[in-house]
């Protein structure tokens, strides 16, 4: 309650020069406390009495069949129910004004305006016998001139709207869907506030294959009438049909609230709460690096709905983004080729088995896939670097290849790689080889082997051979400075030749 609330009957035009200004009607009944207010024009006292408008939406009005008590306190003071009808009708609360409007002719039926008003707003609800019947009275008594083209006017339309209502039913009956929406949008143009219409519509929609229109439709129609379940549920089954497993979650909820023990929703909601946990707890483990754990999650995403498309595509997307990333190469090549099999455009499986192919030593496929990511994908960093990554890697297997030399693969741990120098440095040791040309050959072969093991075991200069660069030539440097090499410092300098040189070789 406002104390000093100041309680005011009836509308107190205030003449200000350049504005038109109602009055703000402050009033206290049974503890309920009400603002009225209108715009004003061009004033500045606009924008002090817009300091009530929230009050408005906060404060409760009535229900939307029982009016509440008048601010004078009569209740047979039809004038005051009218005003009120009249500033709900201005706030776009028509809901409210309803109640008003019925008890205005409650108290006085021969009241014009209030009836017109009745009418228009039952047209608007798709009641059209309730809105004829208000038209017709209007024109029984002795409207003005304005009224009775008004009455007239909306009393054809109503009467139009029955046919097209009944055409739509008729075409709707046929599954000639196309044909109800036509009729349809026509009906809806009026009657905006009609439940079933909406859900008609929607459902044509649903036919047709067209969710986002009839999630537009279900989605009014959850708003105009306030139990109506069926609407989240279906808002909620087609979420789900569409993969927005955490929209389908919240629509079902809206329709539990509803009705706690409604038998289809709470079966649903079984169904994709369930899910649900399950993908984000197998997001969470690729959020902590645990790639195997999330493919096993998402293959249980696959058991709990193998009859829905999109989630099974989804958890082999995500599948061949965690093999991928866990070096498993051949599994994720298998498993992406798989998800591009359904979607050949899908650029995150491009992305992901491009990598595959990368790990694999496939250079030129994974060129192939990164450059068709780009075209579904244009200014897509990752790509972009990819693609450079996957063409220095291609060139770069054409020349030295220091995994190679060593018969490692890239995802060689250090251990290995020394264990594979020793072997391969103890065969070609150029003193095993007493044959000039042998020796000269082993020579080069040990060179190209203990190469491979500096590169290899240095983290820095493995990262930029990964990238394909060769950090020990000198024209991938780009004009940087080279790593110092034993060989490096002596021009022409045979390590293994013959003179008073002694060649000890170290294992380390």
């Amino acid at each position: 309650m406002l104390a000093g609330a100041v309680n005011l009957s009836g509308w107190l035009p205030i003449d200000i020069p350049g504005c038109l200004l109602a009055s703000t009607v402050l009033m206290q009944s049974q503890g309920q406390v009400c603002v009225y207010w209108c715009y004003g024009l061009r004033c500045w006292l606009y924008h002090l009495l817009s300091l009530f408008v929230p009050l408005c939406f906060y404060l409760n009005f009535g229900s939307d069949s029982k009016p509440v008590i008048p601010p004078d306190g009569d209740p047979n003071d039809y004038m005051a129910y009218f005003r009120r009808a009249t500033v709900f009708l201005a706030m776009g609360k028509s809901k409210s004004a309803l109640p008003d409007l019925n008890k205005v002719l409650e108290l006085k039926p021969d009241f014009t305006s209030a009836r017109l008003q009745r009418g228009n707003l039952l047209l608007k609800q798709g009641k059209l016998s309730d809105a004829e019947e208000d038209f017709k009275k209007v024109l029984k008594s002795s409207p003005s001139e304005k009224e009775e083209k008004e009455a007239k006017s909306q009393l054809v339309k109503s009467e139009e709207i029955q046919q097209l209502v009944s055409q739509a039913h008729s075409v709707f009956s046929q599954k000639d869907y196309t044909s109800a929406i036509t009729y349809l949008d026509s009906i809806i143009e009026t009657c905006m506030w009609n439940v079933v219409f909406r859900e008609l519509r929607a459902e044509c929609f649903i036919q047709m294959d067209e969710m986002g229109k009839a999630i537009s439709d279900l989605k009014v129609a959850s708003r105009l009438r306030n139990d109506n379940t069926e609407a989240f549920y279906k808002l909620s089954s087609i979420y789900y049909q569409l993969g927005d497993h955490e929209m389908s979650l919240n629509e079902v909820r809206e329709c539990l609230k509803l009705d706690p023990d409604h038998k289809q929703c709470f079966s649903h909601y079984k169904q994709v709460k369930k899910l649900n946990k399950q993908i984000l707890a197998a997001e969470d483990l690729i959020q902590q690096q645990r790639y195997a754990d999330a493919v096993i999650k998402y293959e249980s995403v696959m058991k709990t709905e193998p009859n829905v498309h999109h989630y099974t595509h989804q958890a082999k997307e995500r599948i061949c983004h965690c093999l991928s990333l866990n070096q498993q190469a051949a599994e994720a090549i298998l498993t992406c080729s798989e998800v591009l099999a359904s979607d050949p455009q899908n650029v995150n499986a491009l992305k992901d088995r491009a990598e595959a192919f990368l790990q694999d030593e496939q250079y030129e496929e994974a060129v192939r896939d990164y450059e068709t990511a780009s075209k579904y994908s244009e200014g897509d960093r990752q790509i972009k670097e990819g693609l450079e990554k996957a063409q220095r890697l291609m060139k770069q297997s054409k020349k030295r290849d220091y995994y190679k030399i060593l018969g490692v693969k890239r995802t060689a741990q250090k251990k290995e790689i020394i264990k594979a120098y020793r072997k391969l440095a103890q065969q070609w040791h150029p003193d095993n080889f007493q044959d000039a040309d042998e020796k000269k050959r082993a020579e080069k072969k040990f060179i190209d082997i203990a190469q491979a093991k500096e590169v290899l075991t240095d983290p820095e200069m493995r990262s930029k051979f990964d990238q394909g660069e060769d950090p020990l030539d000198p024209e991938s440097q780009q004009g940087g400075s080279t790593h110092f090499h034993a060989w490096d410092g002596f021009q022409g300098f045979n390590p293994f030749g013959s003179g008073p040189f002694t060649f000890k070789f170290n294992f380390n």
